[in-house]
């Protein structure tokens, strides 16, 4: 018999995959908020980690932009690392109970920021030493949630990167920020065997559903799927932190 744990994971990995197969970003943000209304964000992370670092190395290659990319976006990358190096101890210590306030405060951060559309620009000859300032503040971010989007998305796009650099650099970006995470978990213990059968799950999901993604792209508006898509992280930003709220407050 499947157990009901893995079935869910499934399904999840599955609307994680499909949103990134659509809109070309979103699967370790879709999975991580709908895992962490179940359990602990440390321990969704191990189960995110391993699909989430396989499918952006598939995306880091899709695309003849790579060496650009790196020249460009370096300070950002390590800026990255340092910062979930700093707060390594956030998803595990003993603040770990907070990181559902923050990760649902960042997924409605997140989706606010993407439905109004706001943007900025910043000139080439600032780009490095922001996006390492940039870089440092996400890293912090992500260690705490491990959602890599905040601030770094609208800084790649404020970097006036094209449309398909810029989804070849999110490929590359993310594939960083999650090898950083991977060595976060390792040294915390929470990446091990027993989340190799979650993990193998979740990835043959997550590419069914990018698939399936990509296929669907080519007959709907991905603006239309994203708005949607955008309010229901609302909802559930809203939901995670009020139910860690109240957690917190009957505890």
């Amino acid at each position: 018999m499947i157990e009901p744990f893995l079935i869910a994971i499934a399904a999840v990995f599955f609307l994680a995959g499909f949103v990134k197969g659509v809109i070309g970003l979103g699967l370790p943000t879709v999975a991580m908020g709908l895992l962490a209304v179940s359990m602990p964000p440390a321990h969704a992370l191990a189960i995110v980690i391993v699909p989430a670092i396989v499918t952006n190395i598939w995306q880091t290659f899709v695309g003849p932009y790579l060496r650009d990319i790196i020249r460009r976006l370096w300070p950002l990358m390590a800026g990255t690392v340092v910062g979930i190096w700093l707060n390594a101890g956030m998803l595990t210590g003993p603040y770990a109970r907070y990181g559902t306030i923050v990760l649902g405060v960042l997924l409605v951060i997140y989706a606010i920021v993407g439905l109004s559309k706001f943007s900025f620009s910043v000139a080439r000859t600032d780009e490095k030493w922001i996006g390492g300032i940039v870089g440092l503040i996400t890293g912090v971010v992500s260690a705490a949630t491990g959602v890599q989007v905040i601030p770094s998305m609208p800084f790649m796009q404020a970097i006036g990167m094209e449309k398909d650099e810029l989804v070849q650099a999110l490929g590359v970006f993310f594939t960083v920020a999650t090898l950083g995470l991977a060595f976060n978990l390792t040294s915390a213990g929470l990446l091990t065997a027993a989340t190799a059968l979650p993990g193998a799950v979740a990835m043959a999901a997550a590419f069914a559903g990018m698939f399936i993604g990509q296929a669907v792209r080519t007959r709907m508006q991905p603006e239309i799927f994203r708005r949607w898509f955008l309010i229901a992280m609302i909802f559930l930003g809203l939901y995670l932190v009020g139910s860690a709220v109240y957690n917190l407050l009957v505890s």
